[in-house]
């Protein structure tokens, strides 16, 4: 699954990535609720939302409620150090479809992901494109132009990511994480983008 952490605590950020990671879900983090507003309004699809209430610019509450206003309808779970009746309820009604209070067990966290991720799915992913280049996500067929470019499920996967973050700095452990169901060697990642690359180049040149 692709999974959206929004933790502002680096370290707790890292424990919740490496966990779910280590589970085979790619994982994008977030360290404010601002951040995560435009990550998650974005193309970007993702499967499940883990949104901690008490964030730095937009809290978490408040995230899940813009995120609501506008369509967004990916499971969300609330974590929070806040547990009482009325946390719970507020949390609930701003839009999280779980809550899960701190301090918890990474095995719980682990159930509670899988169980939001079995909800179907709340719509299609819309096409990515750049250019002349454009990925159908539901078709899974990218084009440049008029013609169809043939890539394999990891090629496919590795250039979906890439231009879902258009425009930003990605590190390599970000692109693994990302992928990881895709790419099974990390060592062959450089090879990877740039055998992708030379493809994109051929057809653009045509």
């Amino acid at each position: 699954m692709r999974i959206l952490v929004v933790e502002d605590e680096p370290r707790m950020a890292e424990l919740i990535r490496r966990v779910l990671v280590a589970e085979h879900h790619g994982v994008d983090l977030a360290p404010d609720g601002v951040t995560a507003l435009a990550f998650a309004s974005g193309a970007e699809a993702y499967d499940v939302l883990v949104v901690d209430r008490m964030l730095p610019d937009l809290e978490g509450l408040e995230l899940l409620r813009l995120l609501r206003s506008r369509g967004v309808a990916t499971p969300a779970l609330m974590l929070t150090a806040l547990g009482g009746l009325d946390e719970r309820v507020a949390g609930l009604d701003a839009g999280a479809d779980d809550y899960l209070p701190k301090p918890f067990a990474f095995s719980e966290l682990l159930a509670r992901v899988r169980a939001l991720g079995r909800r179907p799915a709340v719509g299609p992913a819309g096409p990515l494109t750049a250019g002349d280049l454009e990925l159908d996500q539901e078709r899974h067929v990218a084009r440049v132009g008029a013609r169809a470019v043939d890539l394999s499920a990891r090629e496919f996967a590795l250039l979906a990511y890439l231009m879902r973050h258009e425009g930003r700095v990605v590190t390599r452990q970000q692109i693994l994480d990302a992928v990881v169901d895709h790419l099974h060697r990390p060592a062959g990642l450089e090879r990877q983008v740039h055998d992708l690359d030379d493809l994109l180049a051929e057809h653009l040149a045509e």
